[in-house]
């Protein structure tokens, strides 16, 4: 997030959700391993950044915990600024974030 995206290193707001493996249902052909990752992200930033940050995960979660590709969904979704609300206003009318979304 932050060499893709250029969030700032304090910038997380993430999200852990287990999930016992008879709760889970995963396609065929995959490990217990297998991972979904959903990232939830204001409007704004280029096709070409999105699948930098896809393939920056996917290379960082081998590379590092030697996750395989085939045991990984990542899954992108946005949202127009003035549906994200925090400190109290609208990501539209947030006019001091330390990073830039329109990347």
């Amino acid at each position: 997030m932050q060499s893709v995206l250029g969030l700032p290193e304090d910038k997380r707001a993430h999200r852990f959700v287990p999930m016992q493996k008879e709760d889970f249902y995963y396609p065929s052909g995959r490990t217990d391993a297998y991972t979904v990752i959903e990232i939830n992200m204001m409007a704004g930033r280029k096709p070409e950044t999105q699948k930098a940050l896809i393939k920056s995960l996917f290379h960082e979660l081998e590379s590092q915990l030697s996750l395989a590709s085939i045991d990984v969904e990542i899954t992108i979704k946005e949202q127009a600024p003035y549906q994200w609300g925090f400190r109290g206003i609208t990501g539209d009318e947030a006019n001091d974030l330390k990073y830039k979304v329109n990347v």
